[in-house]
């Protein structure tokens, strides 16, 4: 997912499409005003937004590719479907482009931007009516290594991939109301008001909740672990 989803996927859909009162049309900027707004200086979200609001779509672009990665990633994880995942992202990018100008402001892009994706989510899966089940290692991704942890010696990064996968594996077992609370807490280094405002929830429940799902996820782990090391013998019985 390094191109632009929204340009990849859905070329007929157009930001300037998506009505929003009477924000000018992109059709109008100039390729002048394009090269002179575009900077090698790294804008910020807020400047970005405050640009798109004023109908210079390209800056909402520059947001898609910022944020549609790291977007993704994390409603997979929840989702467990690939296609789920990008069709979420796709209308949750769609849906905050048509309510950019109701950001406040009082908290960051990225966590408005989650919360308006975990709504079109949830909507999608209440629509579908279909309780997921856990995936198995084979329907899942595959995890790269970061950039910075890859070693030169290919054994000691196939130990590394393969914790990464078991921990994705345990994390794919946990019911989803713990699977998601961690995947914020822990992967998306959200903070406790943070995800309770994104889940509607209250915030003792999340902390509750995350605690337990810390728990649930170290005995899965554990469990799965054991089960590789000594196959076929954690659910034996010994008979007196």
């Amino acid at each position: 997912m390094s191109d632009n989803i929204l340009l990849r996927e859905c070329p007929e859909i157009g930001y300037s499409h998506v009505s929003r009162g009477n924000r000018p049309n992109s059709g109008n900027s100039s390729l002048l005003a394009r090269v002179f707004n575009s900077s090698t200086v790294k804008k910020t979200d807020l400047e970005l937004i405050a640009e798109s609001v004023d109908g210079q779509t390209h800056a909402f672009d520059l947001l898609v590719t910022r944020y549609q990665d790291r977007l993704y990633n994390a409603l997979f994880q929840i989702l467990r479907n690939r296609e789920d995942a990008r069709d979420v992202v796709q209308d949750a990018f769609v849906l905050s482009w048509s309510k950019l100008d109701t950001f406040r402001g009082d908290a960051n892009f990225y966590s408005w931007l989650f919360r308006v994706a975990y709504n079109v989510a949830m909507s999608r899966q209440r629509k579908k009516r279909v309780k997921t089940v856990g995936l198995r290692p084979t329907e899942r991704e595959r995890i790269d290594l970061p950039a910075d942890k890859i070693s030169a010696d290919p054994s000691q990064n196939l130990q590394v991939q393969e914790r990464q996968n078991q921990v994705q594996a345990a994390l794919a077992d946990l019911p989803e109301e713990f699977r998601t609370v961690l995947i914020l807490k822990e992967i998306e280094d959200f903070k406790y008001e943070q995800i309770a405002e994104i889940l509607n929830v209250p915030l003792g429940t999340i902390r509750s909740r995350i605690y337990r799902a810390r728990i649930l996820l170290r005995e899965r782990l554990t469990r799965l672990l054991a089960d590789e090391e000594f196959p076929g013998q954690l659910n034996t019985t010994t008979k007196a």
